[in-house]
């Protein structure tokens, strides 16, 4: 039987799929690499486009769940934004700190080891 109780773990995203939802808290982690990956290696990003790559990746999430990450990654220091006008509107657009590279350079290498593991089976 599945938990109904919401974890603090749990974002809010849904996987797209549903047999896999019960296990979405695991995933969090996952979108939050996924989002410091691309802010490293193909800044700037910014908040639709990083909804359209994690969708091609299979995660159908919202723009109220992803702004929340990405405005906790910035406080946590990994991401920094800045807002620029853009065809008439401002954008937010978020680059990765030097924080934020040492982070990824290190989730790399246990990422790595675990994904060796985990293939092993």
């Amino acid at each position: 039987m599945m938990d109904t109780m919401k974890s603090k773990f749990d974002i809010g995203f849904r996987v797209v799929d549903p047999a896999r939802t019960q296990d979405r808290y695991l995933y969090s982690g996952l979108i939050r690499l996924h989002i410091l990956h691309h802010a490293v290696h193909e800044p700037p990003i910014f908040g639709l486009g990083m909804l359209e790559e994690l969708a091609r990746h299979g995660y159908k999430m919202s723009a109220g769940t992803l702004y929340p990450l990405l405005h906790g990654m910035e406080k946590k220091g990994f991401l920094r934004s800045t807002l620029k006008r853009q065809a008439g509107t401002e954008r937010r657009f978020y680059a990765a700190t030097p924080a934020g590279r040492k982070a990824l350079k290190a989730a790399k290498e246990r990422v790595r080891e675990l994904f060796g593991e985990l293939l092993e089976e």
